[in-house]
């Protein structure tokens, strides 16, 4: 069968490859792959020197062949898969039965495909920031995959969201659901905020500090931007909030915890609740271009991508 791999190339780190088809155990099910997403943390680990990441986090298919023990879904059923070690980005791929969820009919593939590995990430960054009713939150990057459900969760939760996002990413729908949008970061009020959601890093990232509340927190969980944050430890003695700044790398929870919440954010999904931001769409030939883009900065919202 054919799937992607790496080649620890910059500038062109996967390529299809033909490799040995999956040997599922008994609590694992064979999907055949239709459509998978690209992420940030596929980037990663495809960067990584003298790696062997295959990438594929998170992908739609149909059973191909159930789980021998008899759990999980039955032959046929379209599923979406989340893999957090990858692999899913394959014309097969062994899957525990665990970590399949069916696809309500409502919801297409390429949403499905792009929900899974940044809805749980928006959803625990929403749990540690606890009760959001009528609280400020600020989100930084909200173009991106997971700040867009973020910004539209944390407003169904009841809080009062500001998302800041480029002039090039679409934001109608975010104002239409009531987030306010800005697009320049030196505008926002000092003070205004009780938490921050960063992931663009670098001056952007830094001067989002200024925007909390005493007391306030930054939830920090990405650097898309690919410079750090710096905060300035005289300068907040010198007029600045004392805030709680608190690193959230990824989402981590067992094969049953996350099938429960990525079936919720999908039912979301097909109620219309919740929607997906999807920048690319094409096919898996294209990956390497894609995964450029996103380096430099030049993809809003998910890519997603068709097996061949």
């Amino acid at each position: 069968m054919r799937a992607l791999t790496p080649t620890g190339r910059p500038g062109r780190l996967t390529e299809i490859s033909d490799v040995d088809a999956p040997r599922p155990a008994a609590h694992e099910a064979l999907v055949r792959v239709r459509t998978f997403s690209l992420s940030r943390l596929d980037l990663l680990c495809l960067s990584a020197p003298g790696t062997h990441y295959r990438p594929g986090i998170d992908a739609v298919g149909h059973v191909e062949r159930p789980a021998a023990d008899g759990s999980g879904p039955a032959a046929g059923v379209r599923v979406v898969l989340h893999l957090p070690s990858g692999g899913a980005a394959a014309q097969l791929a062994a899957a525990p039965a665990a970590r399949l969820t069916p696809v309500p009919a409502g919801v297409d593939s390429p949403a499905a495909a792009a929900l899974p590995l940044a809805g749980l990430m928006a959803r625990r960054l929403l749990a540690e920031a606890g009760p959001l009713t009528g609280r400020r939150l600020l989100v930084t990057g909200a173009g991106g995959g997971v700040g867009g459900l973020l910004a539209q969760l944390a407003l169904a939760g009841g809080a009062e969201v500001t998302a800041v996002m480029t002039e090039r990413n679409s934001c109608r729908y975010m104002a239409a659901l009531g987030v306010r949008v800005l697009h320049d970061v030196d505008s926002l009020p000092s003070g205004g905020f009780d938490i921050v959601l960063e992931s663009v890093g670098g001056a952007l990232g830094s001067t989002t500090s200024r925007a909390l509340r005493t007391g306030g927190r930054i939830l920090w969980f990405g650097q898309a931007g690919g410079e750090p944050l710096t905060l300035d430890f005289f300068g907040l003695l010198d007029g600045g909030p004392p805030l709680t700044l608190r690193h959230f790398s990824r989402p981590v929870g067992g094969a049953e915890a996350d099938a429960r919440e990525v079936a919720g954010l999908l039912d979301l999904a097909a109620e219309g609740r919740l929607r997906v931001e999807i920048g690319h769409r094409g096919h898996w030939g294209e990956t390497a271009a894609v995964l450029e883009d996103m380096a430099h900065g030049r993809l809003p919202g998910k890519a997603v991508l068709t097996v061949g």
